[in-house]
C-alpha cells in the first residue's frame, strides 16, 4: 500500500477549492508555483459569454488570484495572509481558448516584503500579470496592488 504525499500544486488546488469556491467552479487551477513565480489556468468550457468568448470576470479571476498564490511558497501562511487592494485590467483580445495567467516577484521584492511585514505587520507589493491563450497571445494584462498581512493585524 502506497501513501504518497500530495504535491505542492495539489495542496494549492485543494486549498483554492475550499477557500475560493467560485474559482474552483470556474475551473481555475494552479499549474506551476515556485518561489517568485506562479501560473494558473482556466478552461474556456463553461466560462463563455453571450458572444462566444471567455467571460471578462473569469479572465479577471485567473489573473487576480496570482497575488495570493505567489505568496504561498515564500511566506509563512501560519503568520501571514495575502489580500488584494486594487486591480487594473486591460482586455486586449477576445479569449477563445483555455488561458494561462502568469506573474512573478523578484528575490529582491520578496526580501523587501518579508522585512517590512516582520517590522510592520503588513507590506504592499505589486503583481503584474499576463493572461495568454493557447497560442501564447496575451489576451489581458493586470496590475494588482496586493498586501501581505500578519494574522490579527
Amino acid at each position: 500500500m502506497s501513501h504518497e504525499s500530495p504535491s505542492f500544486i495539489e495542496i494549492i488546488n485543494s486549498a483554492m477549492e475550499y477557500t475560493i469556491p467560485i474559482a474552483h467552479t470556474m475551473g481555475v487551477r494552479a499549474v506551476e508555483v515556485r518561489r517568485g513565480y506562479a501560473a494558473l489556468s482556466v478552461p474556456i468550457e463553461g466560462n463563455g459569454n453571450h458572444f462566444g468568448v471567455m467571460y471578462a470576470g473569469v479572465l479577471f479571476t485567473v489573473a487576480e488570484m496570482l497575488g495570493g498564490v505567489l505568496a504561498l511558497p515564500v511566506f509563512d501562511n501560519a503568520r501571514f495572509y495575502p489580500l488584494v487592494k486594487d486591480v487594473q485590467i486591460s482586455f486586449l483580445k477576445p479569449a477563445r481558448t483555455d488561458v494561462v495567467s502568469e506573474a512573478s516577484l523578484s528575490d529582491e521584492e520578496i526580501a523587501r516584503v518579508a522585512t517590512e511585514v516582520d517590522a510592520n505587520g503588513k507590506s504592499a507589493y505589486i503583481v503584474e500579470a499576463a493572461v495568454k491563450n493557447d497560442e501564447g497571445t496575451v489576451v489581458a494584462t493586470t496590475t494588482a496592488l496586493c498586501q501581505l498581512r500578519a494574522h490579527g493585524k
